[in-house]
């Protein structure tokens, strides 16, 4: 069983930046890969990021690529996510996600998801 709690989320102006952590419970957290995704009102819920259970690889949509920065620190069962470059597109409860395969763009593939933070990005 693991617990995810995230935190971070808040209101930023257009082209600012924030990060959001994903802090996970239990003693097993490095075998799982890490997901974020997002939803805004009235949309499905989306992936944005990937990150493996060692971070040495990350997956990113197309949308944030080069803009967000997945990472994780294993010593601290925790999970971040840089977002720079922010547009107000980017507004959303953002979630993060356990599965233990290696880094899926699928909403199925995740076996433990957080309870979301709100991102608002204002133009």
């Amino acid at each position: 069983q693991v617990q995810l709690v995230e935190s971070g989320g808040g209101l930023v102006q257009a082209g600012g930046s924030l990060r959001v952590s994903c802090a996970a419970s239990g003693r097993t957290f490095s075998r799982y890969a890490m997901g974020w995704f997002r939803q805004a009102p009235g949309k499905e819920r989306e992936f944005v990021s990937a990150i493996s259970m060692s971070g040495g690889n990350t997956y990113y949509a197309d949308s944030v690529k080069g803009r967000f920065t997945s990472s994780r620190d294993n010593a601290k069962n925790t999970v971040y996510l840089q977002m720079n470059s922010l547009k107000p597109e980017d507004t959303a409860v953002y979630y993060c996600a356990a599965g233990l395969g290696g880094g899926s763009k699928y909403v199925a593939s995740y076996d433990y998801w957080g309870q979301g933070t709100q991102v608002t990005v204002s133009s």
